[in-house]
């Protein structure tokens, strides 16, 4: 079965999963399978992909926010005393950390066991019985993973009698357990998928004005976003060091300010579009980590100068557009927030989109470092959606294949 997602009541998400009552239902045209449409799911086996990639340091877990995201779904198959086998990816680590954080977070027992597939799994798997958790380890130990790799699906497949996936952050990615699995059971969207669909396709048809925010480093990267959402946008605000591009590919000094060629030729066909707004001043510096901070006017840029943030100018400018949004989408920082003497316009613009998100907009934050920063003002509860994924956003929102969708949502005919 499948739900109408642009019939949906799901208001507002906070961080912590749960939900605000009266926000505007979603305008998609959309049809999904969510789990909560799945027949007979009563003891049934369910593989749970989901995408506790956290950031890890010493094998141990630095920040658990995704894993608290992904409990809804978790607790949701429970209730229906499903025997859950997990998996994640986790960059270069095992999973085993994650699973007893798992466990601590449910106040339940979780077995953890140091393979992804073979003999010793499915014996585990076997055993499990009914509100049974099995977390297996890092799925990228395998090689199959990132080579979508039917065997490989197979063998996830074998172990259970259908599968969920709840992974936002990996369905942009052509991998064994987010594609070819889907070939080998019955599929369907987990609870926090469902809310990034939800969510994110009130981006795609927006209550105008629709106010993007687009900031970092690469060019590249967001260069489909930009041209899907100046389509719909009001306005644009760029900073971080794409805006360096733009400003000297109007002819406009840099200094040393991190730009590149290939980023320029593309900003070449962007400059001119009057949706586009750029800083008017600039935070700078004659040394990436300090030395001598200035503000100056971008027509005043040295050529020894380094942009890394944006001005009190220009968050005045920003903020009188934001203050017009009835919708709004940020993603990427406005300049080296990590540095405690740059980091002022991307916490200035974090709560000026909290604020107006908090009933006055619709407010989407994603990306890892935009995320990072929203928190450090703490108000990312008063955001309408903190997107769990990063380049999947991107490529959600730019229109780009998403083969962790296909076959899971569908034009509504």
């Amino acid at each position: 079965m499948i739900i109408d997602i642009a019939g949906s009541s799901n208001g507002k998400t906070s961080p912590s999963g749960g939900e605000y009552l009266g926000s505007n239902p979603s305008p998609a045209t959309m049809l999904i399978k969510s789990v909560r449409q799945a027949k007979n799911l009563n003891n049934k086996t369910v593989f749970l992909r989901v995408d506790f990639n956290v950031p890890m340091e010493n094998d141990l877990i630095k920040e658990d926010y995704k894993i608290i995201q992904g409990l809804p779904t978790i607790r949701f198959l429970l209730r229906y005393s499903c025997r859950l086998i997990i998996a994640t990816h986790l960059a270069k680590a095992s999973t085993k950390p994650i699973a007893q954080r798992l466990g601590q977070l449910l106040d339940k027992k979780v077995d953890f066991i140091n393979n992804c597939c073979g003999e010793s799994v499915v014996k585990a798997a076997n055993k499990l019985k009914t509100g049974e958790i099995l977390f297996l380890e890092n799925l990228r130990i395998n090689g199959g993973e990132e080579k979508n790799d039917k065997k490989f699906a197979k063998q996830l497949a074998s172990l259970a009698d259908l599968y969920v996936n709840d992974a936002f952050a990996v369905c942009h990615r052509n991998h064994a357990s987010v594609s070819a699995i889907k070939k080998y059971l019955p599929a369907y969207v987990g609870l926090l998928l469902e809310k990034e669909i939800i969510n994110l396709d009130k981006i795609k048809e927006p209550k105008k004005p629709l106010i993007s925010i687009i900031g970092g480093v690469k060019m590249k990267t967001k260069s489909a976003l930009i041209k899907k959402l100046l389509k719909k946008s009001y306005r644009m605000l760029i900073g971080g060091a794409l805006a360096n591009n733009f400003i000297a590919s109007h002819g406009f000094e840099v200094g040393c300010s991190i730009i590149d060629q290939e980023s320029i030729k593309i900003v070449a066909k962007l400059k001119d579009n009057a949706k586009i707004i750029l800083p008017i001043d600039a935070v700078v510096s004659n040394k990436k980590d300090g030395g001598d901070v200035v503000v100056k006017s971008i027509n005043q840029i040295g050529k020894k100068d380094i942009i890394l943030d944006i001005g009190p100018k220009t968050i005045k400018l920003y903020a009188s557009f934001i203050k017009q949004a009835n919708t709004i989408v940020w993603n990427g920082p406005m300049g080296y927030f990590e540095n405690e003497h740059f980091k002022h316009g991307t916490l200035a613009v974090a709560r000026l989109v909290a604020s107006r998100s908090d009933g006055k907009a619709f407010g989407v934050v994603g990306g890892g470092e935009t995320v990072e920063a929203l928190k450090i003002t703490k108000m990312a509860d008063y955001v309408d959606w903190v997107s769990t994924g990063g380049g999947a956003m991107l490529a959600y929102l730019s229109g780009e294949k998403m083969p962790g969708l296909e076959k899971l949502k569908v034009k509504n005919s």
